[in-house]
């Protein structure tokens, strides 16, 4: 690996000899009615037939020779602006830019330049802009960016109204979810039906499919980074939202007018309260909320603070005393530092917690069952803009975990039943530098090194295992010690070659690594899997990924389309034995068993962006398996999230500035599963056979969704929705029992979650 660092440190310093002696144009492009910064908003001067764009903070540089220029600004949904510039010196220029007015010509579902996907290097990526998916039909009417992601290709959702998802045939727990940087550990509410992101408080959403840029690392199937609304610092407004089962309210505005600004989004359900209406269910608690909070503050033009925090809890209870509470919170400081109109940095302080309780009764006879994941973060991040042909990145990453696997609290009169699993400690750091170069008109690549440690730390009890799970040592490490160091490179590299003015062929490849991994034996996510740490027995887990694909538009940019190939091959991957006992358990490494897998497939779009009809279709053909020598003989099996066939088709229609109706319809293959392949009776007792591991497969999902929304004058908006429209059964679960009439027979027994779901919301602004 270390071929890669002479490599990539060899171009780093030919791109920084490469700068000649030209002047610069910086700046920030914001939102001129609400003062927000815009990403990725064009900066192109035509005479040079050059330009650049605004970073993920807004900031854009552009280095030209001395001259007299127009320089033309642009981001997808606002007015464009040209500016006259004489640059013989550097020049500071920050440029708002205008929204445009909502016509039925304007409809947008993403938020990018008209050519973007043709020019730009990048690939296996996918961008949403919050603001243009309210029209599209979701569960319950709640608009969910992630549900919204499940509609792209290369992307599943783990299971029906689930917000949880697979990324090319990977875990659920290789996708690195990030709100303003900071971990989301469980980015689900109510068991999946809800995301914990409330799209009134999200400004950006951008999904890497295995192959991000080597800023970004930690886990081995995707990266969603998601960033907040900064706030409105221009006047104060109200926003929100009433629907059936939950609402929600933001308030955002300007600290001091155009120096800084502030956001307080909340939402929460209140499902709990229709169901104290039921003799049935009124001792029930169901019910979730959360609070997203940012302020910012310009300290000079150089100079900018963030402050942002996200706090959420899910409640469900079926009395008083037995049930579960679970929930994130976050914390991130971040300071934008400019050293000079070509060198950019961030630096943040950051602070994640997830953790959970369960209650099976009165704590003087139950006990409580808690458990937790919690990080502390200090990153610092540098763009360097040498030129209008080549950016550097470069910066470093300090995480230090603390896991608690799980805490039996009693009361004094119970103590006898207290119990704890130790806590255990890790330290990880990473290292990044990149180079993003436009070597010719045609061809662009960028190139990236990143190398990444992972430290377990004492204090800790370490044990080893035989074949059968049985102990045979045990070490005990005192606070401080290093009990394992592991480490590695992750090169990264993608290429982009320019067919014509509107084709593109781009490659790349991409290895990382996970240092810590979900342990969990259901078929979907659930609040009480436990994340655990490498270890002497658990290894980091590897994936490398090559992705080929072709990119077309056609009409102007009007119709996007694009085919990609991809192969990822899985080391090290963590699965549990059959019969596995997981929470509580403070050998669970004697549960594991360790192997490979690989994925492969093939992923098409098409996408109309503009005009009174506008929508995509996305089709994934894909293979997931996974091989251990413990499990099926040691022969490779599917992974739970195989699944062959993925279609969704979504399409919007707006006939008019009142009315915009859509429809989105979903098809995909059942996902792997593990059922009996026989049975044999004992003692008059029917105990089901198993033979291998996710030898079968659930039937077949399709559904339709279709919504409407008027909108009013005053911005606000009535939306109309209905969720599986046809009343498809869609399989949930199949369990197995006898037959009634017939005991020697086994029948299966379909459980189908929703049927028709109609909603309404009211959204307001004022």
């Amino acid at each position: 690996m270390y071929k890669y660092s002479l490599i990539v440190i060899m171009f780093f310093f030919s791109a920084v000899i490469q700068a000649q002696d030209k002047y610069t144009i910086s700046g920030y492009v914001r939102d001129a009615s609400t003062g927000e910064e815009l990403i990725g908003a064009n900066v192109y001067i035509e005479s040079l037939k050059t330009g650049g764009s605004s970073n993920l903070y807004g900031f854009y540089s552009v280095s030209v020779p001395f001259g007299a220029y127009t320089v033309t600004y642009s981001y997808m949904g606002y007015e464009t602006k040209k500016v006259q510039i004489d640059l013989n010196k550097n020049i500071r220029e920050n440029i708002e830019l205008t929204p445009k007015v909502l016509t039925s010509e304007t409809i947008v579902v993403t938020a990018e330049a008209a050519d973007k996907n043709i020019k730009s290097v990048e690939m296996s990526a996918i961008e949403i802009n919050p603001a243009k998916i309210g029209p599209i039909p979701i569960l319950l009417g709640e608009q969910d960016i992630l549900k919204t992601i499940q509609l792209m290709p290369g992307v599943q959702s783990t299971g029906e109204g689930n917000s949880g998802f697979y990324v090319r045939g990977g875990g659920a727990d290789q996708n690195l979810v990030l709100l303003d940087e900071a971990p989301v550990y469980n980015a689900s509410h109510l068991l999946g039906f809800f995301s914990v992101f409330n799209s009134d408080a999200i400004k950006d959403v951008k999904l890497f499919k295995g192959s991000a840029p080597a800023e970004y690392g930690g886990r081995l199937s995707s990266v969603l980074d998601i960033k907040m609304k900064e706030g409105n610092s221009k006047e104060y407004t109200f926003i929100g939202g009433i629907g059936l089962i939950s609402s929600r309210l933001t308030f955002q505005g300007p600290i001091v007018k155009d120096k800084g600004s502030f956001i307080i989004s909340g939402r929460r359900t209140y499902a709990d309260l229709f169901l104290k209406l039921t003799e049935d269910f009124k001792d029930i608690q169901l019910y979730f909320y959360d609070l997203n909070m940012k302020a910012n503050y310009r300290l000079g033009s150089n100079d900018r603070l963030f402050l942002s925090g996200y706090f959420g809890r899910d409640v469900f209870y079926m009395t008083g005393t037995q049930g579960s509470n679970w929930g994130n919170s976050t914390f991130t400081l971040r300071w934008n530092k400019l050293y000079s109109d070509k060198l950019f940095s961030n630096t943040s302080l950051i602070y994640s917690n997830y953790d959970y309780e369960i209650k099976v009764g009165d704590v003087h006879r139950y006990p409580d069952v808690t458990a937790a994941i919690r990080n502390y973060n200090l990153k610092s991040d540098f763009q360097y803009f040498t030129n209008t042909q080549n950016t550097l990145k470069y910066g470093l990453n300090l995480i230090h975990y603390t896991f608690i696997p799980g805490e039996v609290a009693a009361s004094e009169e119970n103590a006898v039943n207290y119990k704890k699993i130790e806590d255990k400690y890790a330290l990880e750091t990473d290292v990044y530098f990149s180079h993003e170069w436009d070597i010719t008109n045609r061809i662009k690549t960028n190139y990236g090194l990143r190398y990444s440690m992972f430290t377990v730390l004492g204090p800790g009890t370490v044990y080893s295992f035989d074949e059968d799970g049985e102990t045979t040592d045990t070490i005990i490490y005192d606070g401080g010690d290093v009990i394992k160091r592991y480490g590695g490179f992750e090169p990264r590299f993608a290429l982009n070659y320019l067919l014509d003015a509107s084709s593109s062929f781009k490659i790349s490849y991409a290895l990382n690594r996970q240092y810590i991994h979900l342990l969990s034996n259901s078929t979907s996510g659930i609040p009480t899997d436990l994340w655990h740490p490498c270890s002497e027995i658990v290894k980091p887990g590897m994936a490398e990924q090559v992705a080929l694909g072709y990119f077309r538009n056609f009409d102007g940019g009007n119709y996007e389309t694009s085919i990609e190939i991809y192969y990822k091959d899985l080391h090290n991957q963590v699965d549990y034995k059959n019969g596995a006992i997981l929470l509580m358990n403070e050998k669970i490494e004697s549960q594991l068993v360790f192997g490979k897998g690989r994925t492969y497939g093939v992923e098409l779009f098409i996408k109309k962006k503009f005009g009174k009809l506008s929508g995509w279709i996305g089709y994934t053909l894909s293979k997931s398996e996974r091989e251990y020598k413990q499990i099926n003989n040691g022969k490779s099996f599917p992974a739970r999230q195989d699944r062959m066939h993925d279609i969704s088709i979504v399409s919007i229609y707006k006939p008019n500035k009142k009315w915009t109706f859509s429809v989105a319809w979903v098809y995909y293959t059942g996902n792997a599963v593990t059922f009996p392949s026989g049975k044999y009776i004992v003692d008059e007792h029917t105990i089901n056979y198993y033979t291998e591991r996710n030898g079968y497969h659930m039937p077949d999902y399709h559904r339709l969704d279709i919504g409407a929304t008027y909108h009013f004058e005053n911005e606000s908006s009535l939306i109309f929705s209905i969720f599986n429209a046809y009343a498809r059964k869609n399989a949930y679960t199949i369990s197995f029992r006898k037959n009634e009439n017939d005991p020697t027979k086994t029948e299966a027994v379909r459980i189908a979650l929703f049927t028709i779901v109609p909603s309404i919301t009211y959204n307001f602004k004022f």
